[in-house]
């Protein structure tokens, strides 16, 4: 999880870098945080007090949607999406079939993302009891 929070920090810096290029350069600088937030998942991991395939399940749950919130973020900046992201995207209408691609997108990252902060909830309230 640190490796990966690593690696997507390090993206969202990269992506920062070239967000002037891109058709929606606000939405650009809306992937930053991704790696942050792993980083901080992963230093309070061994908290985390779940059964093996839960615990399972809360890593790729998160790890699936923090990557995939960098890729759409980036895919909606790079088109210029912006009907699922009407503060960031105000403005900005990509071709349907891009529209349909970063919906779908953020949809999946946004169910999984809910999961595994549930799950990273759920372990140390476990341990307390």
């Amino acid at each position: 999880m640190l490796q990966l929070g690593a690696l997507l920090f390090l993206l969202g810096l990269l992506s920062g870098l070239v967000t002037g290029l891109m058709a929606n350069p606000r939405m650009g600088l809306s992937a930053h945080m991704q790696g942050t937030f792993l980083l901080a998942a992963g230093a309070v991991w061994d908290r985390v007090n779940l059964g093996p395939r839960t615990q399972a399940l809360a890593f790729w749950a998160v790890a699936f949607g923090t990557s995939v919130n960098w890729l759409m973020t980036q895919l909606a900046a790079i088109w210029g999406t912006g009907k699922m992201t009407p503060i960031v995207g105000a403005g900005h209408e990509g071709a349907d079939w891009q529209e349909m691609v970063v919906s779908v997108g953020l949809l999946a990252l946004a169910l999984a993302m809910l999961v595994g902060a549930a799950l990273l909830l759920a372990g140390p309230l476990r341990r307390a009891n």
